[in-house]
């Protein structure tokens, strides 16, 4: 009789506890399911006018937008790599946080020039000033942002006012350019690949540099450490910082993040970012 009792009661405990992980596994769905609802992506959005194969593979874009708000402010992310590797993503930091957040991949040198890398940027975010509306962003309110290579991009089609005029859209109209230890002197890739090194800074047409001017959006440049960063990054970004208040632009603002490298100093920057991204009453 023992045994047949002891044997009742494992039973009974065996489905009392299958019973209590179905319902935090159904507890777990149910938030899944919300979340879900709340906030959806579109991924691999051509955007491109460009129909060869390489085009077709790389020019393409991520939206990641909440489902229950409207004229959200817009954050186009553009990833690193030194302009020749690397892909889009969506950043954590930017997630379920009132905003629609768009990531481009963009064509990768060596099988283009450092000039169709920046075109592919200006063709995302003209894309974006086109379309953003549909996923609940305000065209009003768009701010670029990216990492390294990504803060290049940032940089020259913010201030290269060329490059979005080109698919109809007037730089000025960018909320803020808010680049991550992005390069503002001529791309190392780019000089590498023509004669030079990464360590010999020049200044041509492709340097953010050399497009310095007053009337430009907000520009928010955020360094890692100047002891850590990649080829004096900060001191460059420091000089680019000087160059534009002396020409008169009031609004730029530089952030040396002490203690994080090149690479770390991503994550710490998305708090700078989002100080600077304003919801529209």
């Amino acid at each position: 009789m023992k045994k047949i009792l002891l044997s009742v009661l494992l039973v009974l405990l065996t489905v009392s506890v299958s019973a209590q992980r179905n319902q935090r596994n159904q507890r777990a769905q149910r938030a899944q399911t919300q979340q879900t609802a709340d906030y959806l992506t579109d991924d691999n959005i051509f955007y491109s006018q460009n129909t060869d194969a390489y085009s077709l593979d790389r020019c393409v874009l991520d939206v990641y937008y909440p489902t229950k708000m409207a004229n959200c402010p817009v954050i186009v992310w553009f990833h690193g790599g030194g302009l020749t590797s690397g892909n889009k993503f969506i950043p954590e930091q930017l997630k379920n946080s009132g905003y629609v957040v768009v990531a481009a991949n963009y064509r990768l040198m060596p099988k283009v020039e450092v000039t169709q890398c920046i075109d592919d940027a200006a063709a995302a975010v003209a894309w974006v000033f086109k379309n953003i509306s549909k996923y609940n962003g305000d065209p009003d309110n768009i701010y670029v942002s990216g990492h390294s290579a990504g803060g290049y991009l940032t940089s020259m089609i913010g201030l290269d006012k060329a490059y979005l005029s080109k698919y109809g859209i007037d730089a000025d109209r960018l909320a803020a350019l808010i680049p991550f230890s992005g390069q503002v002197m001529t791309h190392y890739e780019y000089r590498t690949r023509h004669g030079g090194s990464a360590l010999q800074p020049t200044i041509d047409d492709t340097a953010p540099i050399a497009h310095l001017r007053a009337d430009g959006p907000p520009y928010v440049i955020v360094s890692g450490d100047r002891n850590l960063e990649l080829y004096g990054r900060y001191e460059e970004n420091a000089y680019m910082w000087r160059m534009m208040k002396l020409i008169g632009h009031e609004q730029t603002y530089i952030y040396e993040l002490d203690g994080y490298s090149h690479a770390a100093m991503a994550t710490p920057a998305f708090h700078i970012l989002k100080q600077y991204v304003k919801v529209r009453p």
